[in-house]
């Protein structure tokens, strides 16, 4: 009958699994779930299994001489039902062994190595515990099952058995067993996967030698006797022979079977022989038994033994009798000689190594690698293993993906026991902090399974108990109905619990009762929460709010939704219910005529759109819903004029467009940024994935944002909203760069906004607001600013130096935002004219930080540079009124954010100490960095002054100030910000082991990388993600392989007040390498930084062969060869530069001959003042200059012959290319400077520069792979791309301009208000309109646009 469940089981769940998807599919968590109820019916009782995995362990504990009182057998029962508030229960037999199992080589048929079992592969693994002697045969089968896919396969991770009782199962007497054995314990497992053949069998014996046979051998007493008697009989022969010890008589009884499986021919034991007489007694007669056991034959004509004759030459693995059993008893008397005392191991020559048998178990099951987690994260109740593991038939080394495979497949093979696999499935997730296992837990739950809780909760709620025997289903319902009454408010939730009953009774009548229906309108407003007046998008949201609530709901919901839809005739609403996008909702003809200000209704159409353009002026980022304002106002006119300016596009006739990247205008402070969009619109991936954005956005119900997860950190609703407006914003400029007409596009303010300042700061950003003395604005209605409110009035002191002097927290940004008093961090604007690169340009290269407080230090001085020489471009509007600036201090913090990207991405960072006064207000920063206004001692002996009111001024935009702060940021840090950000607005495509989102950004940008530390001949090992590596040019030119190295090479570290050798490797590489090049250092004498210009040599190809983290022996001995060599010429370039360099920029020897020359010349001085000079001195003085010159010239040969060693050592490494793609350029200083970046056309094969809104090609590649003498610009930020790859991964052209017959290049016709030609010409991105105004083809009209210049929303 067992056979019959394991095979309707197996044959069932193909049959279901088959019918769903045609083929095998890769293994997912939840690729089962389909199937877990629908196991066929002929499954007559529960069948539960367990993995390989768990089998191994139970296995390793199962001591079939020690049974459980209960009778249960730890091996092949069920893990009892664990009740979460009870002891957990005993699971291993007190004085059970734990069994050592190691492997009896010659019985054994082991598999080979990444082999794979077929339909005639038969494993076995013999073996002997080393603790108590039992032997142990595990007997892989692929022969007899019906199955063609041996598990592990794509679907079936690991091997799940199902106890298969036989009539042989379990442990027999002696009877039916040869002489010498009492038992044998044997069972059959079945692998459940419906495509696995695998049977298998475990056998285990007890030891060959009998407790009473290993007490002849090894008790003193005995062996001492056995030996006295036979020295008696002939003293003299025994003379000078000491008493064997049970050592002795263990090995030799071990070297005669040796011998006898060595040499089946060997030679007769005389009864003379005083070893075995010794050990074995007179003529062996104590031991006879035993020996006639191990096949010693006695010859009474020649009173002598003869040894055991096992087969020569046998087959292996071994199958006579005879051999088999002289190996198992050799393997048991190795194991009782390695148990005897140490006194008595003294002076034996034996080495007992055997080989354990858990790898080869495991292999044979397929389970040798298996994703396990961290014990970290597993459950810890008790000691012990937590039962609910035991339950699922896994181990608490499960990976979550593993433990979601346990669940699906008990659940499967045991239908009637499900609610309690899922409890312990939910309290698993709970105990590890699984957000996989809990989303799994919760999709479960919204596919209908309940767990034993949710029953035992529902009968509860009820106060029901469902182990009574009049409790049948019309008390129930009556109770359900009885309730609803008294509480109608608490339906909602008394329906779930009814219809958890309806399941746990499988009773389709309390199932029906539970289920809610919605039949009109009315219903359908009130079981929304909603009413006649809400509008269709909250109905949205409230449909959304129910289903996330209750999944079950779902169909309801929908039902209520349709019945609004048709009831208010809403297209809205029915475009969602087909579509799942909201259709275009209209506004209210009133309201729109509110919306833009308009209270005549009589105006023409020309007012109308004059007051739209108005509107839209005071508050671009009401933009959108001015135009639905503006196309309800259309609607209710019959308006075509309205309707044409609408519909209205640019097009330009200038086909070379097409073939040619578009440039970004530079809209202040923000040349970086523009050269890192221009970088991610290059990358195809990243660039689909924005087009397409709506396909991978991330749902924004409670479920998936409480686990959302980016790097190591939480996120948080708000940011992943924030986040999927940035996804959005870059949306819209990617299909402006492709759709544009015209040569420049300008990004948004918004977009630059959210791409320059983290979620983090602009916290900071905010509060910083109320520092000021001015009125923040935040926002507009109907195009009127709302200001925020007024901050506290400045001291007398401030009005006289014209600044405000503001006590800054903390967390909170010294940033002077007065308009008056210049631009943000206290930047004036001078004259607006252009120099050059050196122009833009109040931006940052990455400002070193200190690592304590995580400071970005900015030297006053070079912010005072700064402001002379920025250009018109990079700068808030002039100021009007010039008033002197108070002095400030040498440097100034502003702090960074705990969330800031780089922040967790920093390799190594300067550090600078912080100045702290004694005083009790040392705690409060003042701006300009005055000491703070000291409290008063006493009552003031006046009135206090009127403070002063402070100046109205016109409300500056909140976002321009932001994107100006945002823009001198940590370059690096915004890179990780644009990363992060695209991070938290998608949905993971998996999830890793440690709750962290995999996604299409994690697999384009991010690797591994390993960090090795070696201490006490111990390895430490750290992997890690990372998205850039950080190299450093501080020292000097290097090429990009040297910087490369500094990364990776071996240093020395300090681990625990103690120094070690630490490494790096990479473990993964990413498609896409970032490269940050660290050129910031902080000069800690004069308490400024600067920035570092030597020369990184570029190549255009770069093989990582070298960096790779492998097992090669061969590799490793390169690397510490060349950590050999760079270690002795770091020494060399030392010593050289203590040689060569002084104060009189001469080389020592150098100085020496010049000493030496001015000595000498001292001796021709004719005069009574002559100084006399010892020619010793003068000597010794030109010996040393020649000894030093010829020091340097042997430095400079071994300098030379170890760079020649380092550059050949890798050089034949060439499997790994990685292709120079992108370079961003810095011109300037550390606080000021111009960005631009060169991108490589790999299908072209052409470098063009991106400068802004110009983008042209490079003639001369020395532009970019040499450097200047004088002011060069340097490459901060490199990218190389996986050689094979680079075609899919980036595309620098992508562009869809509109085809346009007429019209001359970079002119753009539209229709005027009064339907005459209108020509606007174009300056970037941006086009003016003949009858005033600024046109945005990015705002106003989004690409594409069709042959009529109409807007056409498929045009795509």
């Amino acid at each position: 009958m067992a056979n019959d469940r394991v095979a309707a089981l197996k044959g069932n769940a193909r049959l279901q699994e088959t019918s769903k998807t045609g083929a095998p599919t890769s293994f997912k968590p939840g690729a089962l779930c389909g199937v877990l109820y629908e196991v066929s019916d002929l499954i007559l009782a529960p069948l539960p299994g367990k993995t390989a995995p768990r089998l191994i362990q139970d296995l390793l504990s199962y001591d079939p001489r020690k049974l459980h009182f209960s009778g249960r057998n730890i091996l092949t029962d069920p893990a009892p039902l664990y009740q979460n508030d009870e002891k957990p229960p005993v699971v291993v037999v007190k004085g059970s062994c734990r069994h050592k199992y190691m492997t009896k080589r010659d019985q054994s048929h082991l598999p080979y190595p990444d082999s794979k079992p077929d339909k005639s592969t038969l494993y076995k693994v013999a073996s002997f515990c080393q603790e108590c002697r039992c032997h142990m045969l595990l007997m892989v089968n692929f022969r007899s099952g019906s199955g063609e896919q041996p598990c592990p396969n794509s679907q079936y991770p690991l091997h799940h058995f199902v106890h298969v009782p036989q009539s042989s199962s379990g442990r027999r007497k002696s009877a039916d067993l040869p002489k010498g054995e009492r038992w044998t314990d044997q069972q059959r497992f079945e692998c459940s996967s419906p495509c696995c053949p695998a049977a298998i069998t475990i056998r285990i014996n007890p030891p060959r030698i009998t407790p009473e046979w290993e007490t002849l051998l090894t008790d003193r007493v005995m062996v001492k006797e056995r030996a006295d008697v036979v020295m008696k009989m002939a003293p003299e022969r025994f003379e000078g022979i000491a008493h064997p010890l049970p050592i002795t008589v263990l090995t030799n009884l071990r070297s005669y079977i040796n011998n006898a499986l060595r040499n089946p021919e060997a030679k007769k034991i005389s009864p003379l022989n005083k070893k075995f007489v010794t050990s074995f007694g007179d003529y062996g007669q104590p031991c006879q038994e035993l020996l006639e056991y191990l096949g010693f034959t006695y010859d009474r004509g020649e009173s002598s033994w003869t040894p055991p004759k096992p087969k020569a030459n046998p087959t292996f693995p071994l199958q006579e009798p005879l051999n088999i059993l002289l190996d198992d008893v050799e393997k048991e008397l190795m194991v009782l000689i390695s148990q005897r005392p140490c006194d008595e191991q003294r002076g034996v020559n034996f080495q007992f190594i055997p080989c354990p048998s858990l790898k080869d178990i495991e292999q044979s099951l397929g389970s040798l690698d298996y994703a396990k987690t961290h014990a970290s994260r597993t459950i810890d109740l008790t000691a012990e293993e937590h039962p609910y593991y035991a339950s699922l038939g896994a181990t608490s080394e499960f990976s979550d993906p593993l433990l979601i495979f346990s669940y699906e497949r008990q659940t499967c093979c045991d239908r009637d026991n499900a609610p309690y696999y899922l409890e312990c499935l939910q309290d698993l997730a709970k105990g590890r902090k699984s957000e996989m296992l809990e989303t799994k837990a919760v999709l479960m739950e919204s596919e209908g399974q309940i767990s034993r809780k949710d029953i035992q909760n529902a009968y509860r709620y009820f106060g029901l108990d469902p182990t009574a025997r009049e409790l049948d289903d019309e008390t129930i319902v009556g109770n359900f109905r009885s309730r609803v009454g008294d509480a109608p408010r608490q339906e909602t939730e008394m329906r779930r619990a009814l219809g958890i009953i309806g399941l746990d009774r499988k009773s389709a009548k309390i199932q029906s009762e539970a289920a809610n229906s919605v039949t009109n309108y009315d219903q359908a407003l009130t079981w929304l929460g909603a009413d006649q007046k809400t509008p269709d998008e909250f109905i949205v949201s409230m449909y959304t709010l129910k289903v996330t609530e209750n999944q079950n709901e779902r169909e309801i919901a929908r039902n209520a939704v349709s019945l609004i839809a048709e009831k208010r005739n809403s297209e809205a609403l029915r475009s969602w219910l087909a579509t799942g996008e909201l259709g275009e909702v209209e506004m209210d003809v009133g309201h729109a005529y509110n919306r833009l200000g308009i209270e005549d209704r009589t105006l023409d159409d020309d007012m109308i759109l004059t007051t739209y353009e108005i509107r839209v002026s005071e508050a671009p980022s009401q933009l959108q819903d001015l135009r639905m304002a503006l196309k309800a106002i259309a609607k209710s006119k019959d308006s075509r004029r309205i309707a044409d300016f609408l519909n209205t596009g640019l097009f330009s006739s200038e086909h070379s467009l097409s073939g040619w990247p578009v440039g970004l205008e530079n809209i202040g402070n923000t040349c970086y940024l523009n050269s890192l969009l221009q970088f991610y619109f290059t990358v195809k991936p990243l660039r689909n994935l924005v087009l397409d954005f709506d396909k991978y956005k991330m749902p924004l119900d409670a479920e998936s944002l409480n686990k959302k997860q980016v790097g190591s950190r939480r996120v948080t609703p708000k940011e992943v909203m924030r986040a999927q407006k940035f996804a959005s914003e870059l949306q819209k400029l990617f299909n402006s760069m492709i759709a544009a007409p015209t040569s420049a596009v300008t990004p948004e303010q918004e977009l630059a906004r959210l791409t320059l300042i983290s979620s983090n700061n602009e916290e900071n950003i905010r509060r910083m607001s109320l520092l000021t003395s001015k009125r923040p604005s935040l926002g507009d209605i109907n195009g009127m600013p709302v200001l925020g409110p007024l901050g506290p009035p400045p001291s007398v002191q401030e009005k006289c130096n014209g600044a405000a002097n503001y006590a800054v927290g903390e967390h909170d940004m010294d940033i002077d935002t007065d308009p008056q008093e210049g631009a943000v961090n206290g930047t004036t604007n001078m004259d607006g004219s252009d120099n050059g690169d050196t122009s833009s340009e109040a931006t940052l290269v990455e400002p070193p930080t200190n690592e304590e407080n995580d400071f970005m230090i900015i030297d006053s001085d070079v912010k005072e540079q700064q402001q002379q020489i920025m250009e018109d471009k990079e700068n808030l509007p002039p100021q009007n009124v010039d008033v002197p600036r108070p002095s400030t201090p040498d440097i100034y913090h502003v702090p960074l954010g705990e969330s800031s990207p780089s922040k967790a991405n920093e390799q190594q960072r300067l550090t600078s100490t912080a100045k702290q006064a004694n005083d009790t207000m040392s705690d409060t920063v003042m701006i300009n960095g005055a000491p703070p206004t000291p409290p008063s001692e006493g009552p003031p002996n006046r009135p206090p002054p009127i403070p002063p009111r402070p100046k109205v001024e016109e409300p500056i935009s909140t976002v321009q100030d932001e994107v100006e702060l945002g823009a001198q940021q940590d370059v690096t840090e915004v890179v990780g910000n644009v990363l992060f950000q695209l991070q938290c607005a998608i949905t993971p495509v998996s999830i890793d082991k440690n709750g962290e989102q995999i996604d299409q950004i994690k697999n384009l940008f991010f690797g591994k990388t390993k960090s090795y530390i070696v201490k006490n001949e111990k390895v430490r090992m750290k992997e890690e993600f990372f998205s850039d590596i950080k190299v450093d040019v501080a020292n000097g030119p290097r090429d990009i392989y040297s910087a490369l190295d500094g990364y990776f090479d071996q240093q020395i570290v300090d681990v625990e007040g103690a120094q070690a050798p630490q490494y790096g490797t990479i473990s993964q590489l990413p498609p896409i390498l970032q490269i940050q090049v660290h050129r910031v250092q902080f000069d800690a004498e004069k308490k400024v930084s600067y920035k570092s210009n030597h020369h990184l040599e570029l190549k255009e190809i770069i093989f990582l062969d070298r960096y790779m983290d492998n097992d090669d022996a061969e590799l490793m001995e390169r690397r510490q060869a060349s950590w050999k060599w760079k270690s002795r010429l770091r020494k060399l370039e030392t010593r050289k530069a203590v040689l060569g360099n002084t104060k009189m920029h001469l080389n020592l020897p150098d100085v020496l001959d010049q000493t030496k020359d001015y000595l000498t010349s001292l001796q021709t001085i004719e005069d009574d003042e002559m100084i006399e000079v010892n020619p010793t001195i003068l000597t010794s003085v030109g010996d040393m200059a020649a000894e030093i010159r010829q020091e340097l010239n042997n430095i400079e040969t071994e300098i030379k012959d170890l760079t020649a060693n380092i550059n050949s050592q890798f050089a034949d490494l060439r499997n790994l290319p990685y292709r120079l793609q992108s370079v961003f350029i810095h011109r300037g200083s550390v606080s000021f400077g111009h960005y631009w970046i060169y991108i490589y056309d790999f299908a072209k094969d052409i470098w063009r520069k991106y400068n802004d809104s110009y983008v042209t090609e490079i003639k001369d590649r020395g532009e970019i792979f040499e450097q200047e003498a004088y002011n060069p610009a340097t490459p901060y930020f490199l990218v190389y791309v996986k050689d094979e790859a680079k075609d899919e991964l980036v595309d620098p052209v992508r562009r869809n301009v509109p085809d346009v017959s007429e019209g001359a290049p970079n002119e753009m016709t539209m229709m005027g208000r009064g339907g005459e030609s209108t020509t606007a010409f174009a300056s970037g991105g941006n086009v003016s309109i003949p009858w005033g105004g600024v046109f945005q083809g990015t705002t106003q009209s989004p690409a594409p646009w069709d042959a009529r210049g109409s807007y056409n929303p498929d045009g795509w």
